[in-house]
């Protein structure tokens, strides 16, 4: 299927419009989320259901994609105006020379994690020594494992990977792994709890990883700077305003996107494990930070070159 297809196809089969599609005097703005709707998204759900992508004379349509690694592709080939991304992604793709430029963020810091039953005789990360790691996604997450392991003064050797997919808390209940890379503390956690199998987790950036912005947004920078995605973005900081200022009626408007999937305890609980984590100031980055993350991954053979912060960060947002 070619990339029109592919978008057409979701579009079509989902028909995730957030606002009525009759005003063809609205500016469309078509988003390809990263994965299913979840707080991570809280600020595009909440503008959706309170109107104010309306009020900014815009109909934005939201896609969950059927394939989590095609939306930056997507944006790139200019197939939708914005993609949720993540910044370890971003300097991956930029590498590929995907032409992307991160024009916002969802979510400012971390969510990966290291994680171990909270019952478990692994108390450090140096009791991780001769030990079974699950992971999803190779690549980043080993990378992260590597880091978080030198620093206690062991190395990915003195530990066994294996590839779970995205099974990582039931890895872990049946004692497949003996520890997991690449839980999202507001998920995982929570689910492991709600199962009754309780978890300890190990955040990278405690562990000698850099600090890095969890959840992006990015363009084709043909794209970023045009007057409608400002004014969405615009709309992105009013309505993470919003959200942390009335927390609880932020998350009933978020709900009401599809109650019989949304209103359950994980997703209470997720929520008011992400918005401490939302971006406030959704063009708001720090250039320098960026460069540091990028330096890390090329250390660790995950990118060739290092990208020039001007070349992907677009200038209202590099501060």
């Amino acid at each position: 299927m070619c990339i029109r297809q592919f978008i057409t196809a979701a579009l079509c089969g989902l028909s995730l419009t957030t606002t009525s599609a009759s005003h063809a005097a609205k500016d469309e703005v078509t988003v390809l989320l990263d994965w299913f709707i979840n707080p991570d998204h809280a600020p595009l759900i909440v503008a959706s259901q309170t109107g104010l992508f309306d009020k900014a004379n815009l109909t934005v349509t939201l896609v969950e994609p059927a394939d989590p690694s095609m939306p930056p592709k997507l944006a790139a080939a200019k197939q939708a105006d914005v993609a949720i991304s993540y910044q370890p992604s971003l300097m991956v793709d930029l590498n590929n020379e995907l032409p992307l430029m991160r024009i916002g963020t969802l979510v400012h810091s971390p969510l990966n994690s290291l994680v171990v039953l909270a019952d478990s005789e692994i108390k450090t990360i140096t009791d991780l020594k001769g030990k079974t790691v699950g992971f999803s996604v190779g690549g980043f997450e080993d990378a992260v494992l590597g880091a978080m392991l030198e620093t206690h003064g062991l190395t990915l050797a003195d530990v066994t990977l294996v590839n779970v997919n995205f099974a990582l808390s039931p890895s872990l209940y049946a004692k497949q792994v003996d520890a997991v890379i690449g839980a999202f503390r507001n998920f995982e956690l929570n689910q492991m709890d709600i199962d009754g199998r309780p978890g300890r987790a190990f955040y990278p950036e405690e562990h000698g990883v850099p600090a890095y912005e969890e959840l992006i947004l990015v363009a084709h920078p043909d794209y970023a700077g045009t007057d409608k995605l400002e004014r969405f973005l615009s709309v992105l900081d009013q309505a993470s305003s919003m959200i942390l200022e009335d927390p609880e009626g932020s998350y009933a408007a978020f709900v009401s996107y599809r109650p019989d999937l949304l209103d359950n305890e994980l997703n209470r609980r997720a929520w008011r494990d992400t918005l401490p984590k939302l971006a406030r100031e959704t063009r708001k980055t720090d250039a320098h930070s960026w460069n540091q993350f990028a330096h890390f991954m090329k250390d660790r053979g995950l990118i060739k070159a290092i990208p020039q912060p001007e070349t992907y960060l677009f200038p209202l947002g590099a501060q």
